[in-house]
């Protein structure tokens, strides 16, 4: 199993949107609000040998509100 996180940063007025979206697809472990640069945090679980980025691209990047977003690839739990 894979985890890491994506930092998203919403259109202005379209983090409620993004987070909904996001929740309906059931893909995220755990969506956050944050304040600071980006406007939500998602923790995905993904199977070994998914492909991370494509994943992103095609789950998280498609939704047209986002206007960017930074991954965080995580090693180990602590």
């Amino acid at each position: 199993m894979q985890t890491f996180f994506v930092e998203i940063k919403c259109k202005l007025g379209k983090t409620y949107n993004v987070a909904n979206i996001l929740a309906d697809r059931e893909i995220a472990s755990e969506i956050y609000s944050t304040a600071g640069n980006y406007d939500i945090l998602a923790k995905f679980h993904v199977d070994d040998g998914v492909d991370i980025g494509h994943f992103i691209a095609e789950n998280v990047q498609s939704i047209s509100d986002i206007a960017d977003t930074r991954t965080i690839i995580t090693f180990k739990a602590f």
